[in-house]
């Protein structure tokens, strides 16, 4: 993947566009996306703070995942990604978690937990793809004597 296929590209771009409409959401209504979501709106001051926090992290992850999108054989890339893996797992966890515990839920729990289970499925099987690549590409250490 590393190595500027345009498959690291695509997972850039995909992850782009999902995290940037996301962040966009949360950040202009808050109360309504947490009720996609959640299936009740947020009403404490408290919690609009927090949603649109999130909200502006995700959009730094959609801006940094689009400028990556052209720079995918970049060390940093591959650190974007596993970072991705962390935060994708945790939000289909904490999503997952909320939608057993709470009923009912909203019309977007379900969707957006499979959608982060896959994205962290493609950030890993991306992972591992460079990780196989560099291996691949190494040559053997030569010794002097």
């Amino acid at each position: 993947m590393f190595n500027g296929s345009s498959s690291a590209s695509t997972l850039f771009t995909a992850t782009a566009v999902i995290e940037l409409g996301a962040g966009l959401a949360l950040l202009t209504c808050p109360s309504a996306t947490a009720g996609l979501l959640l299936g009740a709106p947020l009403e404490a001051s408290a919690s609009l703070t927090v949603a649109r926090v999130a909200g502006a992290a995700l959009l730094a992850l959609g801006v940094a995942c689009w400028l990556a999108r052209g720079d995918a054989h970049r060390r940093a890339a591959r650190g974007l990604v596993a970072a991705m893996v962390l935060y994708n797992f945790g939000v289909a966890v904490i999503l997952g978690a909320a939608g057993i515990r709470s009923q009912p839920v909203g019309i977007a729990l379900w969707p957006a937990v499979m959608l982060h289970a896959a994205m962290t499925v493609w950030c890993i099987a991306s992972l591992l793809g460079g990780h196989a690549a560099h291996v691949a590409n190494m040559k053997p250490a030569t010794t002097a004597r």
